[in-house]
């Protein structure tokens, strides 16, 4: 089939894109032409230039931070983990950016898709890491699990999740660079799986926390025996211990366990409607959530 210059079609309307592409030969589509407009692109626009920077460089802020600080306080499995998440949210962001300049570029595609959807599942596992330490030291006697098996059990799961979506986005990538549609599809179906089953993983391990706080609630008002004293009590009662530092570290963990659930269960219908659908297409709503 020739190329021609095909209808202008609604950028977020997915049944119109489904029906261009099927009218329309893009197989040799490598930059935006008259026959090759950004419409028919699997997004449908170009990445906002300004707002896709301020996400580049939030994250790079955050890396070479997580780095510095890791390295001075020697936490490094935790500063592994969330060091490369934010790194690979700025190389997402980078793929954005390239494919500001040309919406066809597979490359930009690709590093954009792979590297914003794993990078996710490493930021949950430095949170995974974290609560066992937190517990560990705020009482370990509510948790209704031994906090040294959650690093094991939660971080464990996560590495699962993060195979099924690295296969599934290598898959999507081949089939989606080499115009092949079925296997875009199946690597889209894998990834979607992989990202369904961290969701669970998180709901499992958010049931446990809501647990331990809920008890830890209940019974911290003069309730504890002398022998089950956690370590934050010790150093309450000694008074070594900022209540109101040790308050904020609890609330910006619970709210970065949030941010990541919100974004992982965005991703769900995003990817599972289709490449190319309604919800993939609006660049405000990918923002705000993958952002997170």
């Amino acid at each position: 089939m020739s190329l021609k210059a095909p209808t202008i079609i609604n950028p977020t309307s997915h049944s119109a894109y489904v029906l261009a592409r099927a009218t329309t030969d893009t197989s040799n589509c490598t930059k935006i032409t008259p026959e090759c407009p950004v419409e028919l692109t699997t997004y449908g626009y170009y990445p906002n230039l300004g707002r896709n920077t301020f996400f580049l460089i939030f994250f790079l802020f955050l890396f070479i931070a997580q780095v510095y600080l890791g390295k001075r306080n020697k936490t490094w499995s935790y500063t592994l983990a969330l060091s490369t998440g934010t790194l690979f949210e700025v190389l997402g962001y980078i793929g954005r950016l390239i494919m500001h300049k040309n919406p066809w570029s597979s490359g930009g595609f690709i590093i954009q898709m792979l590297f914003l959807i794993v990078g996710p599942c490493f930021i949950a596992a430095s949170i995974y890491l974290t609560l066992k330490h937190f517990i560990t030291y705020c009482g370990p006697q509510y948790s209704p699990l031994r906090p040294t098996l959650y690093p094991w059990l939660f971080v464990g799961c996560d590495v699962g999740s993060i195979v099924l979506q690295a296969i599934g986005g290598g898959v999507a990538s081949a089939g989606t660079g080499g115009g092949k549609n079925s296997i875009a599809q199946l690597g889209n179906h894998i990834m979607v799986a992989g990202i369904v089953f961290q969701v669970v993983t998180m709901g499992i391990c958010g049931a446990l926390l809501a647990i331990y706080i809920f008890r830890y609630q209940t019974n911290k008002r003069g309730k504890q025996q002398p022998q089950s004293r956690s370590p934050y009590d010790e150093s309450k009662a000694n008074g070594t211990v900022s209540r109101p530092k040790l308050k904020a570290f609890a609330v910006v963990l619970i709210a970065a366990y949030f941010f990541v659930l919100i974004r992982c269960i965005y991703r769900i219908p995003e990817l599972a409607g289709g490449w190319g659908n309604s919800l993939m297409r609006i660049e405000k709503e990918f923002l705000i959530l993958d952002g997170m």
